[in-house]
């Protein structure tokens, strides 16, 4: 009933109205005053009792709507000045009765009862049946325009509400898919981490528990000492790229850099593997002394560094576990809008044709996609492979001349 004030206002409002007309009225007075109080008040009564039910209730439409043509008809009957009762009783039809054909029918016998009782108060001439039909051909053409308007209105408003709960509930389906592709792509990240990182240390960690199996055989306790000081190290290692991929998801210690950091990877592969590695760089610039950080200029964007160091990673890995080589070469370079890393070995190759087994490969080729380059792979059965992963990089702010090209060995 609170959504509906408005309508009792204006209902109210109008029998007030009607009320102080009819008490004016000394054309039709005395009982035919009496008459329209009476009318009114059984109006008031029906709006009272099933009226305002029936403005949310169609159950009582169809009952208030021949409640309210009836006795508005006879009150003009009564004084023809009550015809003013069309301003509420038109748009009261329409509201009640939802249907549009209904309200159209609940119009035209609206028209039809007030023009009759409007000449019933008047008197049968041609004079009062014409003046009659004009007003009431003009009252039914106005509420019909202006009911049918509203009605169209209404129409597009539940089209637009039921357009806006469609997209409102496309967008929950679209948050929860993008919160179940975030949680994928998270799970694809871990993956590739651990991969990268925790995967790839344990590999070396078995290699060296082999390689103390085959020294402690051949009773030469001096390597066993070193091998298991190398395994406790590398064991210590992947404690804490695993504690480190916990607490922070990106177990990466780029210190001064990403030539630094590639310079010890090569280090410790040759240490732990007993190959030839050869690091390169060009396009870094650094300061005269080789441990300082690199410049400003030279440096690159965090997460471009990561993936070159895990693609570094996870080629070494490669070279280590199917390659069966004896020299490697790790190559850096940055250019201005490129930055290129090769890894070239000297081992027994591969059909580039055959299906990678595992997620090495694919995982780096993911890792390097999702930065926006390319990796490619050259090889032939007997003849090395070679690794080169592309990324694109902004140009630097300031253009200097390129340090000379830096070439360092690790070998055991």
């Amino acid at each position: 009933m609170t959504g509906n004030r408005w309508w009792h206002v204006l209902f109210g409002v109008t029998m007030i109205f009607l009320v102080a007309v009819a008490a004016g009225s000394e054309e039709f007075g005395g009982g035919h005053r009496n008459a329209v109080f009476i009318c009114l008040a059984l109006l008031t009564v029906a709006y009272a009792t099933i009226g305002w039910r029936a403005l949310d209730d169609g159950r009582f439409a169809l009952t208030f709507a021949t409640i309210l043509v009836v006795v508005s008809s006879v009150t003009v009957s009564f004084n023809p000045t009550m015809a003013t009762i069309q301003a509420i009783a038109f748009p009261l039809l329409w509201y009640v009765l939802a249907d549009t054909r209904r309200a159209i029918i609940g119009n035209f016998a609206l028209a039809l009862g007030v023009g009759v009782g409007y000449v019933a108060g008047l008197g049968l001439d041609a004079e009062t049946v014409g003046r009659a039909a004009a007003i009431e051909g003009l009252s039914l053409v106005g509420s019909l325009a202006l009911g049918l308007w509203f009605t169209r209105t209404a129409q597009r408003s539940d089209e637009r509400q039921i357009l806006i709960d469609e997209l409102t509930a496309t967008q929950d389906q679209l948050a929860r898919l993008s919160r179940d592709a975030g949680i994928t792509s998270e799970r694809e990240r871990l993956a590739r981490e651990i991969h990268d990182t925790v995967a790839q240390s344990l590999t070396g960690v078995v290699m060296l528990a082999q390689q103390a199996r085959r020294d402690l055989d051949a009773g030469d306790l001096a390597s066993i000492g070193e091998g298991l000081a190398t395994l406790e190290s590398s064991a210590r290692d992947a404690l804490i790229e695993t504690r480190t991929l916990v607490a922070a998801g990106a177990p990466v210690e780029l210190g001064a850099g990403v030539v630094a950091a590639l310079d010890r990877v090569a280090a410790r592969f040759g240490h732990d593997t007993g190959i030839t590695v050869e690091f390169g760089s060009d396009g870094f610039d650094r300061a005269a002394d080789a441990s300082a950080p690199l410049s400003r200029d030279a440096e690159l964007p965090r997460d471009l560094e990561v993936v070159l160091l895990r693609c570094a990673q996870e080629g070494l890995t490669n070279v280590r576990k199917h390659s069966a080589a004896t020299d490697v070469w790790l190559e850096l370079n940055r250019g201005d809008h490129e930055v290129r890393l090769t890894i070239r070995d000297n081992g027994v190759g591969f059909d580039p044709s055959t299906p990678s087994v595992g997620s090495g490969l694919p995982g780096m080729r993911d890792r390097v996609a999702l930065a926006g380059g390319v990796l490619t792979i050259s090889t032939a059965p007997g003849s090395g492979a070679t690794l080169t992963a592309v990324l694109p990089v902004l140009a630097p702010e300031a253009s200097t001349p390129p340090a000379p090209f830096a070439t360092q060995k690790a070998r055991v």
